[in-house]
């Protein structure tokens, strides 16, 4: 058995007719149509607000959190030997 057959379809449209009648069967589909058109509009607002704000291409060699203070290209600085607490007290 197939889903939908022609005479489905007639079927449909004839118990539509009887339901709204000649007169209010535009209203209906006018109402429907602006129904549809708000629906589509929220659907891509909520896709929009979904895609980051911010620039979706490569950073251009920034580093998030560098000290902006070091000119690029700099040597870095050498990090302090880690001493023990015997060597940090002076005189013992």
């Amino acid at each position: 058995m197939r889903a939908l057959e022609p005479w489905h379809l007639i079927v449909l449209l004839v118990v539509v007719l009887v339901l709204f009648g000649g007169k209010r069967l535009p209203e209906a589909a006018r109402g429907l149509g602006r129904s549809m058109r708000i629906f589509k509009s929220e659907v891509k607002e909520m896709r929009d607000e979904d895609k980051p704000a911010g620039p979706t291409g490569p950073l251009e060699g920034r580093v998030v959190g560098a000290d902006e203070s070091v000119a690029p290209g700099a040597p870095a600085r050498e990090p302090e030997p880690v001493r023990s607490p015997d060597e940090r007290r002076p005189g013992l």
